[in-house]
C-alpha cells in the first residue's frame, strides 16, 4: 500500500517541482522587464521622451517613476516580500494600462506588455509560492 502511495505521490512531486521552476522563469522575466524599464527611465530618459510626452506624463517624473518600479522589481523578487511586490506591480501596470486607455490607445502594444507582465506576475508568484496557492486553490 506504501509503494502505491509513493508512486502517486512522485508525479506529483516533479510537477510542482516544474511549477516552481516555470514560475520562477516567470517571475525572473517580470523582474527584469522592470529593472529594464526602471534603468531606462533612470538613466536615458531622452530614449522614451515622445512616450512620455504622448501619454501625457512630463519627462522629469521619470525620477520620480523609476525608483519606484525598481523598488517594485526588487519587492517582487525577493521571496518574504514577493506578494506585497506583485501587488505594486500590477498597481503600477494597471496606471500604464489606464494612461494609454485615456489617450484612446485600447489594444496598444505598450497596453498588451503591461497586461501580459500583470498576469505573469501573478501566475510565476502563483506556480512558485505554495502560500499563495493555498489562498488561492484554482486547481484542486
Amino acid at each position: 500500500m506504501s509503494e502505491t502511495m509513493n508512486l502517486r505521490q512522485a508525479p506529483d512531486a516533479m510537477n510542482l517541482h516544474r511549477a516552481q521552476w516555470v514560475g520562477r522563469i516567470m517571475s525572473a522575466f517580470v523582474v527584469i522587464a522592470l529593472v529594464a524599464d526602471g534603468t531606462i527611465q533612470l538613466f536615458a530618459p531622452a530614449q522614451i521622451a515622445s512616450m512620455l510626452h504622448e501619454t501625457g506624463f512630463a519627462i522629469d517624473l521619470t525620477h520620480v517613476v523609476a525608483p519606484i518600479i525598481l523598488a517594485c522589481a526588487i519587492l517582487y523578487a525577493i521571496p518574504a516580500t514577493a506578494a506585497l511586490g506583485a501587488i505594486l506591480v500590477t498597481g503600477f501596470l494597471g496606471g500604464a494600462i489606464c494612461a494609454h486607455v485615456r489617450i484612446g490607445e485600447l489594444g496598444s502594444p505598450p497596453e498588451i506588455i503591461s497586461l501580459l507582465l500583470g498576469a505573469m506576475t501573478w501566475g510565476g508568484l502563483y506556480a512558485r509560492d505554495p502560500r499563495i496557492r493555498a489562498v488561492l486553490p484554482l486547481i484542486r
